[in-house]
């Protein structure tokens, strides 16, 4: 029993540990990673974010789920190659398969504002 008992904490404190170490890659600025994002707009404006500021569809924000707010991240669409640089302010995005959420005006200028969502790569620029 004990070593059950044993066994069953060293499993635990191992997922503890790797937990740690994603928020450590995602907390440094060589912070990089691919996916799905979408945007979000008027429904929202106005609105408080996670960090307590009110949301500006017109502002170049975004939503992620652990990046620090104030993190400022360059989003390329990997369609057409053009790229913004965005502040985190919020989190989310809340539907699956998704890694950011952007605002409209994001959305404008990475060109996705027709299709919903794109294919992108973020990277985590230097504070």
């Amino acid at each position: 029993m004990k070593h059950l008992l044993l066994s069953f904490f060293l499993v635990l404190l191992g997922g503890c540990a790797s937990q740690g170490s994603s928020r450590d890659a995602e907390g440094s600025a060589d912070y990089r990673a691919e996916g799905k994002a979408s945007w979000y707009g008027s429904r929202h404006h106005g609105r408080r974010t996670a960090s307590g500021e009110r949301f500006d569809q017109h502002a170049l924000t975004a939503a992620h789920r652990s990046l620090p707010f104030g993190s400022r991240v360059r989003v390329t669409n990997l369609a057409n190659q053009r790229n913004v640089v965005v502040r985190i302010n919020d989190r989310g995005p809340h539907a699956r398969g998704r890694l950011i959420d952007l605002s409209r005006a994001a959305a404008e200028r990475l060109g996705m504002l027709r299709s919903g969502t794109a294919q992108v790569r973020l990277e985590r620029l230097a504070d």
